[in-house]
């Protein structure tokens, strides 16, 4: 933080003032909306905002990210308590001890480097969970919307059942009121979207709701809110409830380490700035454990407000201290007002948020991209609208997990032979190999534990042929050898002793070499059978295994014969090691 007030200066002072004015005319009915998905009273999302953007930048490394409320980790800490069957005063007791745990949880986090583990949890899973998350905002505000209440859910397809149910009891105040919200807030949007629209939409909705009861339309409003009730949160710790909440809060603490790192560095890149992972994420726990402190909900990275404060023309944190102060301004001056916000205004308010975030352009890409992709999506949004939403955020990174692993657990095996030129290409389909005592064998892909089985039967397969006598296993872009991998190579070298065969390794690489000799199995190959990788010459060392293969064929015409492991199904040349298919071999080092 003190770096960016070196040399701070009148300027720097004015972008920023004007910057965090416009995030705060946002923040301020944006925070009581969030509040609203989250089930809590609204004081909660300005409080979160206030107290997010007071500490949490003095510790961030970038500028841009205007921490606070999300929609995201509203509609979790919503599905968390409903699926816990906390509400009412139970619910406004243990909200600050969740927030408090998923900011401690933040903070061993940024000190165990566990942001740098972000990056291996699929974006499918985030979109799969904020379509879902969308869909369930949007289906609970309806009942607002329409002037009347139901039981509360975590089910998706239940709220959407008793809002149904219920629509006989619609309010034709209420119900004029949300078109009429609906009508001026995509209105303005499409005329003037600079201004801070949500702000002067129940502006608006306010001076008409209160003509509606000059003629008899009653229309609920919000409560008001009284400054001197606002207390410091008083947290009750015990082992059970600590335990009650402890998953729900991993997932707030994973879910914001998600939303401020993707923003984050979307925004660095297209400021040029250096952002820090780490640091961030250390920044949100102590932002959350403010806001934990003070009586708010849960902090994350706001999309909607930091993009705003990016083309704001932000240039250092301080428009977000600036932010806070005007939020807190505009709390306190206007706190007496805001019982005469109409409720189903700001509910449509909520449901044009919750609509904001389907993206048809990232729903298309990650259902159409890769058939992998389109399962993560459907499990995580699945989950989501049928289960809590903890449970589906965990769900669908252990989904994405499984079929990366799977996926890079699968190599395949081509079969490569010579061409009349000498040049090695890839056998077509029932295409006969003419001279099958010497097989070369290209492994390329991860040798992991995942992937050791399936190598061991695919070299057994290839054994099975009777006329084989050696085998070279070409080993240069094989990863990740571990000790089941070493294990199934070493069950293949007693398979091919026991018939007779012999295992050439060429192409090792160094790391490939140490392993070995670590774990003993180059004395089950024979030191002499393993042939080390030389890259200034590639083939060398192949070369080398084919010289050897021919003695020890006592000098026998053979044929040789390349598997290729590998995605790629173009023609691989060898310049340095190739045989003919006429009248003997020929290599050369």
């Amino acid at each position: 933080m003190r770096r960016y007030f070196r040399g701070y200066s009148k300027a720097l002072f004015g972008s920023d003032l004007r910057a965090g004015a416009n995030v705060a005319l946002l923040a301020f009915p944006q925070g009581m909306a969030y509040a609203m998905i989250a089930g809590l009273p609204i004081q909660y999302g300005i409080l979160s905002f206030i107290a997010a953007s007071l500490i949490g930048p003095l510790f961030a490394s970038s500028p841009y990210n205007s921490f606070g409320p999300s929609n995201a980790t509203a509609v979790l800490i919503l599905g968390a308590f409903l699926s816990l069957y906390m509400e009412g005063p139970v619910m406004l007791v243990a909200v600050p001890l969740l927030v408090l745990l998923a900011g401690i949880f933040l903070v061993l986090g940024s000190y165990l480097k566990v942001a740098r583990l972000i990056q291996y949890v699929s974006r499918t899973v985030i979109t799969g969970y904020i379509t879902a998350a969308a869909l369930l905002i949007i289906a609970n505000q309806v009942r607002s919307a329409l002037g009347y209440t139901i039981q509360s859910s975590a089910s998706f397809f239940e709220v959407v059942y008793r809002t149904a149910a219920n629509l006989g009891n619609t309010q034709l105040p209420a119900l004029a009121i949300a078109l009429l919200t609906a009508g001026v807030y995509f209105g303005l949007q499409r005329a003037i979207p600079k201004l801070p629209n949500v702000a002067l939409t129940l502006l608006l909705m306010s001076a008409a709701a209160h003509g509606f009861a000059q003629f008899g339309w009653e229309v609920e409003t919000l409560e008001s809110l009284r400054l001197e009730e606002f207390r410091f949160a008083s947290i009750a710790v015990n082992f059970e409830i600590v335990q009650t909440l402890a998953s729900a809060a991993l997932a707030l603490a994973l879910l914001t380490t998600l939303e401020a790192c993707s923003i984050g560095k979307s925004l660095a890149a297209r400021s040029g700035t250096r952002f820090k992972p780490n640091q961030e994420m250390f920044a949100l726990g102590m932002a959350n454990i403010g806001c934990g402190l003070a009586g708010g909900m849960s902090a994350s990275a706001s999309l909607t407000r930091s993009s705003l404060n990016f083309r704001s023309g932000s240039k250092t944190p301080f428009a977000n201290l600036v932010a806070a102060a005007l939020v807190g301004f505009l709390l306190i001056t206007l706190s007496g007002f805001i019982d005469y916000i109409p409720r189903p205004a700001l509910a449509v308010l909520v449901i044009a948020i919750g609509l904001s975030l389907i993206s048809k352009h990232q729903i298309r890409i990650v259902t159409k991209a890769t058939r992998s992709d389109l399962i993560v999506f459907l499990a995580t949004m699945s989950a989501a609208l049928l289960l809590a939403l903890d449970t589906a955020i965990y769900l669908g990174v252990a989904v994405s997990i499984v079929l990366f692993l799977r996926k890079v657990s699968e190599p395949e095996m081509l079969e490569y032979g010579f061409n009349p030129e000498g040049e090695l290409t890839a056998l077509e389909a029932k295409q006969k190999r003419a001279r099958p005592e010497v097989s070369i064998l290209h492994v390329e892909g991860e040798l992991f534990f995942g992937a050791a089985e399936l190598f061991y039967e695919q070299m057994r397969r290839v054994c099975e042929d009777p006329n084989l006598k050696v085998v070279i296993l070409k080993m240069r872009h094989a990863h990740h050898l571990d000790a089941t991998s070493v294990m199934a190579l070493e069950e293949l070298c007693k398979l091919m002793h026991e018939q007779d065969r012999v295992l050439l390794i060429s192409e090792a690489r160094r790391e490939a070499v140490e392993i070995f000799l670590r774990s003993g199995i180059a004395e089950t190959i024979g030191r002499d059978n393993i042939f080390a990788d030389v890259p200034s010459n590639p083939t060398l060392s192949t070369s080398k295994a084919l010289r050897k293969a021919m003695k020890l064929l006592d000098g026998q015409d053979a044929e040789v014969k390349i598997f290729v492991g590998s995605t790629s199904k173009k023609k691989i040349e060898e310049q340095d090691s190739t045989a003919e298919s006429k009248g003997g071999h020929k290599s050369s080092a």
